[in-house]
Parts: structure tokens; sequence; C-alpha cells
């Protein structure tokens, strides 16, 4: 009941009737007090026989008897339709600005935060994402949550704009760092100063691929985000899957000197989900090769993959991989999936900076959900979700 008298039309009608009802009160007044003064006028200039026995008859109710009758068309002065004309004239007078007056307030009243939002709209236009919100200051009901939306809207651009700058930032400094020793080392190499051989060929060769790696990251994460990727969807086992690619990241885990626990189901056919091998490949690799890269002090890597049961009673296939690293850095923990979200110059040579958020992009894309959190030994957890097939 509440809501709805809250609504902006309901508040809207109020306000128009209540106006409409003042406005018909003082009308009437303004007639009342006019045929009062006249009244008046016309009872002064009676004789005094006449005024007593006028009011011998008002007062035995006979105001409206033939003789009443006789004595108002004898001593009325004017005429009676001029008298109503004239009070109708002065109540209009009066109305006519109460009547204005109160209508520029409602519409002041109700149209100040859609004001308050053009001004806003104007300055988001010009870049400007600073500036104060929306005031909701006499917004009520559907104007209310609109006001609110807006700002949170405001919120999220800001919040894009800021991400935007930070990916620029940190895009250009992972590609100026390659590009700036290729510069140098071939400039070297034309002037003489170094001579060509096969390490400094390595060297250069490096760097390519780190570019194109970075390229790759970019190119992906871009056609996932909007949703553009193709993806050949297909029953499999992820426990299966998982133990393949697990055998395939050996070498990589033995060179980092890490222990590798795995915690797969012994019937691979509870672990159906529909996805795209390839892309899940790329979301285990990303994963072991992240904590390859900020977890090896911990020396233990365990993947798990089960089936499990939520609050709400919705069955779930989890991937979950933990470390026993240093856990993610203080700036990670609100946004772990965000793109370089490490400060440029703080990130691993070896890392483009996008893998967790490819991640977060290529699970999204198949339906899942990517969560971080810590694990038993302290260091990093991430969690993917996905609907069993």
């Amino acid at each position: 009941m509440g809501r709805g008298l809250n609504r902006i039309w309901v508040r809207f009608g109020f306000w128009i009737a209540a106006t409409l009802l003042s406005t018909i009160a003082l009308l009437s007044a303004c007639a009342w007090a006019f045929n009062t003064v006249q009244y008046n006028q016309f009872y002064q200039s009676l004789p005094t026989s006449v005024r007593v026995e006028l009011d011998d008859l008002i007062e035995r109710d006979l105001d409206n008897s033939p003789r009443a009758m006789q004595i108002y068309g004898e001593y009325w002065r004017g005429e009676v339709f001029f008298g109503e004309q004239v009070s109708l004239f002065i109540g209009l007078l009066v109305c006519l600005p109460f009547g204005l007056a109160m209508g520029f307030f409602v519409s002041r009243y109700i149209t100040r935060p859609l004001a308050s939002m053009v001004e806003v709209a104007q300055r988001v236009a010009h870049g400007d994402f600073s500036s104060t919100r929306v005031v909701e200051e006499g917004a009520h009901g559907e104007l209310k949550e609109v006001v609110h939306t807006f700002n949170a809207m405001i919120d999220a651009l800001q919040k894009l704009n800021a991400e935007r700058q930070a990916s620029a930032a940190s895009i250009s400094h992972e590609l100026r760092t390659p590009l700036s020793v290729l510069k140098t080392h071939l400039h070297a190499l034309c002037d003489g100063v170094i001579a060509p051989s096969e390490l400094e060929f390595r060297l250069l060769l490096a760097q390519t691929e780190q570019l194109g790696r970075l390229i790759d990251d970019l190119h992906t994460l871009a056609m996932a985000e909007a949703g553009e990727m193709s993806l050949r969807k297909e029953r499999l086992s992820l426990g299966a899957l998982v133990r393949e690619s697990l055998l395939e990241l050996e070498p990589q885990l033995q060179l980092a000197e890490m222990a590798l626990s795995q915690v797969l189901p012994s019937d691979d056919a509870v672990s159906t989900i529909r996805a795209d091998p390839l892309r899940m490949r790329q979301i285990i690799t990303n994963l072991v090769g992240n904590a390859v890269r900020h977890a090896a002090s911990g020396h233990w890597l365990e993947v798990e993959v089960r089936s499990m049961r939520d609050g709400q009673g919705h069955i779930w296939i989890e991937l979950l991989v933990s470390d026993a690293g240093p856990g993610l850095p203080p700036e990670l923990r609100a946004h772990p999936f965000r793109r370089f979200a490490m400060a440029p110059g703080r990130r691993k040579r070896e890392g483009s900076g996008l893998g967790l958020s490819i991640v977060q992009a290529l699970t999204e894309l198949q339906g899942g959900v990517a969560q971080a959190d810590i694990s038993a030994r302290g260091g990093a957890l991430f969690r993917l979700r996905f609907a069993p097939a």
C-alpha cells in the first residue's frame, strides 16, 4: 500500500487534486466575502422600521416570504447577476495567480531531480565523471529509482573509464619494453656494435614471441568480452580433460619444483559438462601457469574436480586450483580477474597480465562462474563452477 502511494503518478495526482480543491475553496471564499460586503451595504441602507421588520422575518425563517422579497426588490441597489459576476471576477483575480504559483511549485518539485540529471549528463558527456551525482532530494517512487539507477550507471562508467585508462597505460608499458629491446639490439646490429650470433637472434625472437603472446591474449579477451568468440561446445568430462592437461603441463611443474596433487573423480561421467575443450584447456593452462609464476615458492599445487550442491539446491561441477604461495596481493583481492591488475613494472616479465582475465571471460562465456579465495595453505584458490550437462 505504501509503495503504491509513493508512485510518482499517484503523488502528482494528489498534488493536482489538492491544488484544484484549494483553488475552488479560495474562489468560494472570495464570492462569499463579496456577497457579505454587498449584503451589509444593503442592510445598512434600510430604514430603521424596515430593518426591524426584515430582522423579524429572518428570525421567523420567513426570509423568502413575499414581504421579504418585496423589501429586497424595493431597497436592493444594482442587479443581482451583476454582483455575482463581480464576485466571480474578483475570485478569478485572486485564484489565477494562486493556481499558477501552485502549478509552478508542483512542477518544479517533481522535475527538480530531472534538471539535476540533465546537468550531470552534460558533464559526463564532456568526460567529467568526478562531479556530484544526481540529487535524490524530492525524488519518490519511480523517479527515485531512475535517479538511483542513473547514479549507479555514472559510477559504472567512471569505473570503466578508470580501467580503460589503466589498461591503456599497462598495454603501452608492456609493448614498450620488448619494442625498446628490439629497437636497441637491431640498431646495434646495423651499426656493427654487436656481432650477429645465434644468442642474439634468440634474444630478439624471445622479445617477438612476448609481443605475440600479448597481442594474442588481448585479441582473445576482446573477442570473449564482446561475445563474438565462436565456441564448439560438446559434452566432455572435466575430470578427464584436467587429467590430460596436467599430464602435458607436468614438465613445467617439475621445472618449478612444484608437487602436484590431483583430486579427480574416479568416474569421469560424474563431471560431465558442455564446453569447448580447446578453451577449457586454455583455462587450465592459464591457472597452472599463474601458479607457476606467482606461487612456485610454496612448491605445492592442488587441482580438484568435484560435484557439489549449493545452498539453493543447484548442482555444479567445480574446478578448484589451490597453491601454497604468498596468496593474492592486497591490490588484487578486490578484483583478482581484472586485466593488468598489477601496476606496470611489478608484473612478472613472462606473463602478459591477462591470464586470469581470460580465465574469467572464457568461463562466463561458457555459462560458468569464476571466483577467487584463500586456499587451505594460505595461498590462492581459484574456483570455477559449471552447470552439469
